[in-house]
């Protein structure tokens, strides 16, 4: 048996790296069959050398987490030590060799969760990328973002952007207006995230020459995009079939990120989600990746986080 201590800046520092909860320094106990004291600035750890050694490891990838500017949650940390525990500390290594900083005209963007960077590298490695979660965790948002890098640099020669016009609870006949400006308000915000990443006037500019095209999914069919980046926003209300004919349309040097929260579903109850659906029949195949979000990783205002786990524990009893 050993022993070591690892020195922090301060208390503060060091707490902030444990998510100030000590039960998780018991799971780092249990994980990793080590002795955790820590007072003020400083962590002991007592243990065999091999045990110590994944300790400092762990501690060392949380620091440079904070270091990047990443809150650290719950989730985020035991997913670090799991890691760490599994021997998989150059695959988390790896995840933070770069910041992941994404400069678009009007600002820079850097993901704020870990699982928000993980969802940016997926987008980055793979050729279609589901993003699942909650709202407020930034997952048309960090896609749009993506995009527009791409296209900025000439990696891309269209941005494509499309949703399913579906109502919440509305029927479109109600609303006033010819198809187009009927079909506006569901088109809405992903004008809004443009309009965050790029002047109106670009914006304007690029739409009228066909590199930005923002569109009802219904306009996608009997189309190839090729060297495009084409995003599928609110998918959990798409049909299979029309899940079926968006995927069917990646052309050769394209990127899809397809992007939906599977707990507001505002289809008809007999028909079945494509995103539901498309979760059992793709999983397996390379290249195409589901990244999930946790109610952890909202960003938006903070009873927000609060909002989607109430729905979560409610939704768990009535289950139950």
């Amino acid at each position: 048996m050993g022993s070591r201590t690892l020195q922090f800046e301060n208390a503060r520092q060091l707490s902030q790296l444990y998510c100030g909860d000590e039960r998780n320094l018991q799971q780092v106990e249990s994980a990793l069959n080590v002795r955790l004291v820590t007072r003020d600035g400083w962590l002991q750890v007592d243990g065999e050398d091999p045990a110590i050694d994944q300790v400092e490891t762990l501690f060392n990838l949380l620091l440079t987490v904070r270091e990047q500017g990443l809150k650290i949650r719950k989730p985020d940390f035991e997913s670090l030590v799991e890691g760490v525990a599994e021997d998989r500390v150059d695959e988390l290594r790896s995840l933070f060799e770069d910041e992941c900083v994404i400069a678009t005209r009007r600002s820079t963007i850097v993901p704020k969760t870990l699982g928000q960077k993980r969802y940016l590298r997926s987008i980055f490695e793979n050729d279609i990328v589901f993003g699942i979660g909650p709202a407020g965790t930034g997952k048309t948002y960090l896609a749009m973002a993506a995009a527009v890098s791409k296209l900025l640099d000439g990696s891309i020669k269209r941005l494509i952007l499309s949703r399913p016009a579906v109502e919440a609870g509305e029927t479109l006949g109600f609303l006033p207006g010819d198809l187009q400006e009927k079909i506006l308000p569901y088109l809405r915000p992903l004008y809004d995230a443009l309009y965050d990443m790029m002047d109106r006037d670009d914006v304007a500019k690029l739409i009228e020459k066909g590199v930005i095209e923002i569109a009802p999914l219904a306009y996608m069919r009997g189309r190839t995009l090729s060297e495009s980046f084409i995003i599928l926003d609110e998918a959990q209300n798409t049909t299979p079939e029309q899940m079926m004919m968006f995927l069917t349309r990646l052309g050769n040097e394209s990127k899809m990120v397809i992007t939906g929260d599977i707990t507001q579903i505002d289809i008809p109850r007999s028909k079945t989600s494509g995103l539901l659906e498309i979760r059992k029949v793709l999983k397996s195949l390379k290249g195409i990746d589901f990244h999930f979000f946790q109610s952890t990783d909202v960003v938006r205002h903070r009873l927000v986080q609060k909002i989607v786990e109430a729905y979560d524990a409610y939704k768990n009893r009535e289950e139950g």
